[in-house]
């Protein structure tokens, strides 16, 4: 597979298994043994713990929007720079919903094997976020 092939089958995952929630797409583009390098609290491997993390989130952020801004590609990896937004509707993390709409910064680094989604490490901004919840407290500045 070609790095453009690479960017390509990332760029689905994120509009229609992230956008649009069909997690059934998942079953084309990610391998069964999906491992996450950073997971999420609670967070199962492989491909079905993968949709699990995905369907908590839209159920907590139904108009969940997820948006690349930079996508770099060599040889088997792809690191894509987005954003994720939506209106928190549901319970997130042990926060209750809170009708606030959050931004959420990040990058992920994913690993790719014959045109599948092979393994992940992605880093978001998990402080910011959950202070958008009010969970915590933002400073006040100086």
């Amino acid at each position: 597979m070609s790095t453009n092939d690479n960017k390509s089958v990332i760029r689905i995952f994120l509009e229609e298994v992230l956008n649009q929630g069909r997690l059934e797409r998942a079953d084309d583009i990610v391998i069964e043994d999906f491992l996450e390098l950073d997971p999420l609290p609670g967070q199962v491997q492989g491909r079905e713990g993968l949709k699990e993390v995905i369907r908590q989130m839209r159920s907590a952020f139904s108009d969940m929007r997820w948006t690349a801004h930079e996508m770099l590609a060599e040889d088997d990896k792809v690191f894509t720079r987005f954003t994720w937004s939506g209106t928190h509707q549901g319970a997130f993390f042990g926060v209750p919903a809170t009708g606030r709409r959050i931004t959420v910064k990040g990058v992920v680094i994913d690993r790719l094997v014959a045109g599948r989604m092979a393994d992940s490490r992605i880093l978001m901004d998990t402080l910011g976020m959950m202070q958008q919840l009010g969970a915590l407290p933002v400073p006040a500045p100086n």
